[in-house]
């Protein structure tokens, strides 16, 4: 009687929810999705290079928190280790290392925004496309385990994936190791041909009046 009486509740509440009364955590998700859009539109739309890394940061630490509201926490915590943590480190390294403008860069825009309007609205509807074909048919099982856990997915990641995903260590390290190689031959090559320059003249006079 008691199993019986819980799934009447349960459905009566499932009953009772409906479009027009969302949860909190619906709520949070849509509030969280609206704050990950805006960042996103100013990472693409602002000419300071460093200030859009840092939009991005903001984009990609939404979509952690998406996920986490998913009940997809490895997937969270994969975001923001990887993407937060790694991706934008590295493109912060890339700008300081670089010498980027801190400032206002007109170069930074192309003048091709309708071109890239066209191919992003074009690459949005292709995924929303993949992703409604893709799940039309699947049914979540909401009484078991969640499917985004990290229980779930390591047993997946580690028993069926192992071979691809040492697959991508190795590309990894190959991309690291040759980024390192052809860093430290550009910076050869500059010394080399600083060595090689001949003198500027002022040089050569000011050296003549110290003797």
């Amino acid at each position: 009687m008691s199993t019986a009486s819980a799934g009447l509740s349960a459905a009566a509440a499932a009953a009772s929810h409906g479009f027009l009364s969302p949860t909190g955590v619906e709520i949070a998700f849509l509030l969280v999705g609206v704050v990950t859009f805006g960042a996103a539109l100013v990472t693409v739309t602002t000419r300071q290079l460093v200030h859009a890394a840092l939009w991005l940061v903001v984009t990609l630490g939404g979509l952690a928190v998406e996920y986490l509201l998913l009940t997809a926490e490895f997937i969270a915590w994969v975001q923001v280790l990887i993407y937060v943590g790694s991706v934008v480190v590295l493109l912060l390294f890339g700008l300081m290392l670089t010498k980027a403008p801190i400032g206002r860069s007109p170069d930074a825009d192309s003048g091709n925004r309708w071109a890239a309007l066209t191919v992003a609205v074009a690459a949005a509807a292709a995924l929303v496309w993949v992703v409604v074909d893709a799940f039309r048919t699947t049914w979540i099982d909401l009484g078991g385990a969640p499917s985004g856990s990290t229980k779930v997915t390591g047993a997946s990641l580690f028993q069926n994936w192992v071979l691809p995903f040492e697959a991508l260590s190795v590309l990894l390290l190959a991309a690291l190791v040759g980024a390192i190689v052809l860093s430290r031959k550009a910076k050869a090559d500059a010394a080399a041909t600083t060595a090689n320059a001949p003198a500027a003249p002022d040089a050569r006079s000011e050296k003549e009046g110290a003797r």
